[in-house]
């Protein structure tokens, strides 16, 4: 008996709110090494004209527009199009803000769940869950939820996969 696929649509939910607190410290922590990077450049490169002293000022300010777009505005971006569900039929994901990529994982294909916490997701208190399947495209993740919410996607999957497979046999 076949049932029919999913419905392809916009999934409902955003991720925590503390994932943007997460996406500014890790975007601080890399302006940070791209500044010291950047003012150790600018220290070693002699002023003895030529095209050297124009990089010695457009390194530096390269390091700060990246910072600026680092902290101040790929946190809050990221924030708005990555869009996770869950339903009775599949697991939807939208992801990237340049390139969208949409999933929708069948529940009847999930093979095993898993929730990870990076250290940096344990300072915020967040998770994220892979669910993996046996197709090509491997495994579909869900990143920074709150823990709770996080723990209990993964443990309703879970079940609701078993529950698909054992109707199956």
């Amino acid at each position: 008996m076949s049932t029919a696929p999913p419905p392809v649509r916009m999934p409902a939910w955003p991720l925590s709110r503390s994932a943007i607190w997460l996406w500014v410290t890790q975007g601080l922590v890399s302006a940070l090494v791209l500044g010291v990077a950047a003012t150790v450049f600018t220290l070693l490169v002699p002023d003895e004209g030529g095209p050297l002293p124009v990089l010695q000022w457009a390194v530096p300010a390269a390091a700060v527009v990246y910072a600026i777009v680092a902290v101040g505005i790929r946190p809050v971006f990221r924030y708005r199009v990555h869009r996770w569900e869950v339903t009775g039929e599949a697991v939807y994901t939208l992801t990237g803000w340049l390139t969208r990529t949409w999933t929708l994982v069948p529940i009847a294909r999930i093979q095993t769940v898993d929730v990870t916490r990076g250290v940096l997701q344990q300072l915020f208190g967040l998770a994220s869950v892979a669910v993996l399947t046996a197709s090509s495209q491997g495994t579909v993740r869900v990143p920074n939820l709150e823990l709770d919410v996080a723990q209990r996607m993964a443990e309703d999957l879970a079940r609701r996969a078993e529950a698909v497979r054992d109707e199956a046999t």
